[in-house]
C-alpha cells in the first residue's frame, strides 16, 4: 500500500498576503486551509480597510470587525513599516523565499511602493504574483474604482436578477469578492502545477469585472446567437411551473417549491389534496402552467399561507415535490445535513466561534487545522525566525530601526 503522508495539500507553500477587505483574503484564506503558510503584511500605522479595531495585545472579539476574522484565520500576522529602508528591505528578503504574493490595492500601487512585479521578479523568478483589481491592471478601465454593486451592474450581472419591469437587482453579500477570490486561488493552483513544469513564476491580472462576465454563462450564448435575453423572472423558471417562494404561516416564513415536470405537478397535487382548482386541464402541460403561472400561485400560496414552513416543506419533499423553506443562519447551524462544514474556532481568551471550513474533504489529506485570525503583529518573530532564520539579536535591531510598525 503507498505510504501516502498526512499533511495538507499545500503544506511547505509560502504565501504574502497584502490583501485588504474581502477578495484577496479570501483568496489567501482557502489557501491557508489547504496548507499554505500564510503571512499577513501589515502594518499599525494605517488604519484596517475591515473596519473597526485590530487589536495588538488583547483578544476580545467582540472589538474586531467580523469580515476581518472571518478572512483571517489560518493566517500569521507581521508588520512592517514600508517607509523605511529596513522595512523596505524586508519585505525584499521574504519575497525571495516567498512563492506566491497576493495583492489587491488599486493599479499602480505596488509598483510606488517599489513591490510591482518586475522588481519582485528579479529577486525571485519562480514567484507567482497575483494582483487583483476591478477591471484589471491592463486596459482602459484600468484606473477605475470599483465596489461590488459598480461591477454588478456593469458586468451585466443585475440584467439577470430581479423581475422584469423592475428596477435591476444585486446580489448581496459581496459577490465579485468571493467570485473573485475563487478564481484567483484556481490562478494560483494553476501557476503552482506550471512552475514544477517550467521551474518559472507568472503573473497573474485578475479582474473582478471579467470574472462576473464568465459567470453570465448561457446569457452570452443568447446574445451570440442573436436570441432575445431571457426575461427576469426572479424565482420563477422560463420552462417550468409553477416555481417560486411561497409565504408560510408565521412571521417572515417562507418555502420554495420547484416543480420541474408534469409527475411532480400531480404529485403536488396530490399532496395538496387534489383540490378542484387543479383540476383545470390547462394544468395539465408545462406550457399551460406556464400561461397561468399567476393563478396556480395564489391557490398555491393560499394553502401554504395556512401551515409553517417546516410543515410544507415536510408534506411536498415526502410526496417527491422539491421544496425547501427559506432558513436562517440557525437553521442552517442546526441542520442535520452538516457532513462537517461546520467547525469551532477557539480563541485564546477562551471564547469561541462557530466557522465554515472548506465545503470538500480529501480521501488521504486532512486540512489545515483552524487558528483565529491573528492579533496585529503577532507572529513577527515567529514568521522572521521560520521565513529568514534571524536571531532575536537580528529581530531586535529590526524594532528598534522601526522596520516592525
Amino acid at each position: 500500500m503507498m505510504n501516502i503522508p498526512a499533511n495538507p495539500p499545500l503544506t511547505g507553500t509560502r504565501v504574502l498576503d497584502f490583501g485588504h477587505i474581502v477578495a484577496a483574503p479570501f483568496c489567501t484564506r482557502i489557501l491557508a486551509d489547504l496548507g499554505a503558510d500564510v503571512a499577513k503584511i501589515e502594518t499599525s500605522l494605517r488604519k484596517d480597510y475591515a473596519g473597526g479595531s485590530r487589536l495588538k495585545a488583547v483578544d476580545d472579539i467582540r472589538d474586531r470587525p467580523p469580515a476581518y476574522l472571518s478572512m483571517n484565520r489560518n493566517k500569521r500576522s507581521i508588520t512592517i513599516n514600508l517607509k523605511t529602508n529596513s522595512g523596505h528591505a524586508l519585505i525584499t528578503r521574504l519575497v525571495e523565499v516567498a512563492d506566491v504574493v497576493v495583492e489587491n490595492f488599486s493599479g499602480g500601487v505596488m509598483d510606488r511602493l517599489g513591490l510591482g512585479y518586475d522588481r519582485l521578479r528579479a529577486v525571485n523568478p519562480r514567484l507567482i504574483f497575483v494582483s487583483m483589481s476591478g477591471y484589471g491592471h491592463k486596459g482602459p478601465r484600468q484606473s477605475w474604482r470599483s465596489m461590488n454593486l459598480n461591477l454588478q451592474a456593469y458586468s451585466g450581472l443585475m440584467l439577470a436578477t430581479g423581475n422584469e419591469g423592475d428596477p435591476p437587482v444585486a446580489i448581496s453579500n459581496s459577490w465579485n469578492d468571493f467570485v473573485g477570490g475563487l478564481h484567483a486561488c484556481f490562478g494560483i493552483l494553476e501557476a503552482l502545477a506550471d512552475r514544477q513544469r517550467t521551474g518559472l513564476g507568472a503573473y497573474l491580472d485578475l479582474s473582478q469585472f471579467e470574472c462576473s462576465v464568465a459567470s453570465l454563462g448561457p446569457l452570452l450564448y443568447a446574445t451570440s446567437q442573436n436570441r432575445d435575453l431571457p426575461p427576469r423572472t426572479g424565482n420563477r423558471s422560463t420552462v417550468a411551473a409553477p416555481q417560486g417562494c411561497y409565504r408560510c404561516a408565521g412571521e417572515d416564513k417562507w418555502c420554495v417549491i420547484s416543480v420541474e415536470n408534469d409527475e411532480q405537478w400531480r404529485a403536488l397535487v396530490g399532496a395538496l389534496g387534489s383540490p378542484s382548482w387543479a383540476g383545470d386541464v390547462r394544468f395539465d402541460s408545462v406550457t399551460g402552467r406556464l400561461s397561468a403561472h399567476d393563478k396556480i400561485d395564489e391557490h398555491l400560496e393560499r394553502w401554504t399561507k395556512q401551515r409553517n414552513n417546516t410543515e410544507v416543506e415536510s408534506l411536498l419533499r415526502g410526496a417527491g415535490v422539491p421544496a425547501e423553506r427559506v432558513r436562517n443562519i440557525d437553521d442552517i447551524v442546526d441542520s442535520s445535513h452538516d457532513r462537517g462544514i461546520f467547525r469551532v474556532l477557539k480563541y485564546p481568551s477562551g471564547s469561541s466561534r462557530l466557522v465554515t471550513g472548506l465545503p470538500f474533504t480529501f480521501s488521504h489529506s486532512p486540512l489545515a487545522c483552524l487558528s483565529p485570525a491573528p492579533l496585529l503583529g503577532e507572529h513577527n518573530r515567529e514568521i522572521l525566525r521560520d521565513w529568514l532564520r534571524l536571531s532575536d539579536g537580528e529581530i531586535a535591531d529590526l524594532e528598534d530601526q522601526g522596520a516592525l510598525r
